[in-house]
């Protein structure tokens, strides 16, 4: 009798740290998914900025000498 009280007791143990590996395992894989969102806008927006910087120094040109890449680049 006293084995099936220990067993329950160990089944209600595991039962419990299941749930809570569960709910961990579901909030890790929301917080993954949001970074992954955020890095795919960010590096949207960094190609965005990289282009607008680009056009800005060919329309304006070279204005010092030392600003002009070398002809192997």
């Amino acid at each position: 009798m006293a084995d099936e009280a220990n067993l329950g007791t160990r089944l209600d143990d595991l039962e419990v740290k299941f749930a809570f590996q569960q709910e961990t395992i579901e909030t890790l894989n929301s917080t993954v998914t949001d970074q992954w969102a955020e890095i795919d806008r960010l590096k949207r927006m960094l190609s965005q900025l990289q282009g607008q910087i680009a056009d800005l120094e060919d329309t304006q040109g070279p204005a010092d000498p030392g600003n002009i890449k070398p002809p192997h680049y």
